[in-house]
This record gives structure tokens, C-alpha cells and sequence, in this order.
């Protein structure tokens, strides 16, 4: 089940964006060590679930996206009101990913910078 929450780093970035619904889970640092807890007293963030953050992206700032698959490898689109912007495609590979949660990862990664850019 914790595949289902974003990742901690990108937990704190949304609440620096201002991030505040309520959520299941929420991080805790006890002796160095981040962990996922049930328990909402003295949490760093809360731990929103995948589909919360992108529904906050949708309809605080507008921003919609998509995860694609073809070929055996999944990309994303992302843009404000209608998918106006695609990650260019490179040699490196940096705009495939192998799995859907990667993909999921990194659309989530983009729209945080495209917030954090404004």
C-alpha cells in the first residue's frame, strides 16, 4: 500500500506549494529514519495519495496530465487546461520510462517545477 503515497521528498515540496488536504498517512522522522505513519500528531507533511496530488495540480493551478504507454514504454504530457506541452524525446532515454509508476514519478517531479517556476 505505501506505493500508493508520493514519495517524501515530493511530500515536502507540495506543502512548501501549500499543500494542506487532509490525507490517510503522513511522514515522521524518528532517529534519522522517514517513515509512514496513521498517526496525525507531530508529523513533518502529510503523505497525500497519487491521485490527491494530481487532483490539486488539476484544480488549484489548472495543470492537467497524462501518462501514456506504447511500444512497451510509458510517457507523459502534461499543460494548463488542455495538454499543451510533451517531453521532447532524447537519446538518453529521458523521456521513456519502463514502468507506469516511473513515468507517474516523474510527471509528478514536473509539475512541482512548473509550480516552483511561477
Amino acid at each position: 500500500m505505501n506505493k500508493e503515497f508520493i514519495p517524501y521528498e515530493q511530500a515536502l515540496e507540495l506543502k512548501e506549494l501549500g499543500f494542506n488536504e487532509p490525507c490517510l498517512s503522513f511522514y515522521k522522522t524518528y532517529n534519522g529514519i522517514t517513515i509512514l505513519t496513521e498517526l496525525e500528531n507531530d508529523y513533518e507533511c502529510s503523505a497525500p495519495l497519487y491521485q490527491q496530488a494530481f487532483r490539486w495540480f488539476r484544480e488549484r493551478y489548472l495543470l492537467h496530465h497524462e501518462i501514456a504507454c506504447g511500444d512497451n514504454v510509458f510517457w507523459i504530457r502534461y499543460g494548463k487546461n488542455s495538454y499543451t506541452s510533451v517531453l521532447s524525446i532524447d537519446t538518453n532515454n529521458d523521456s521513456y520510462w519502463q514502468t507506469y509508476e516511473e513515468a507517474e514519478l516523474a510527471c509528478l517531479k514536473k509539475l512541482i517545477e512548473i509550480v516552483k517556476n511561477k
